[in-house]
């Protein structure tokens, strides 16, 4: 699975859906032993969970790059490497 950024020991990385979409789109964010996904039209926890400050970190930075993400979603499942996304600073 692609990442598309790293900030604060965060990985965000984006999957291909396959057999073709499924769910709306989204991404994962791991933090160390945590993971949670995201949609990012809104920005909105739609499954797992991350620490309070670490959860708000990505949904802060999701905020950021709403567009980005969106573009790298349609590369992703057009068969396309998506970009990487400038982390949070």
């Amino acid at each position: 699975m692609p990442e598309l950024s790293r900030f604060f020991g965060i990985i965000v990385r984006m999957y291909l859906e396959a057999s073709g979409q499924h769910h709306a789109p989204h991404f994962h964010a791991y933090y160390q032993d945590e993971m949670a996904v995201f949609t990012f039209d809104p920005v909105e926890l739609i499954a797992g969970d991350l620490p309070r400050k670490q959860l708000r970190l990505v949904e802060a930075w999701a905020e950021l790059h709403q567009e980005e993400l969106a573009q790298d979603w349609a590369l992703l499942q057009g068969g396309n490497r998506p970009k990487p996304i400038d982390p949070l600073k």
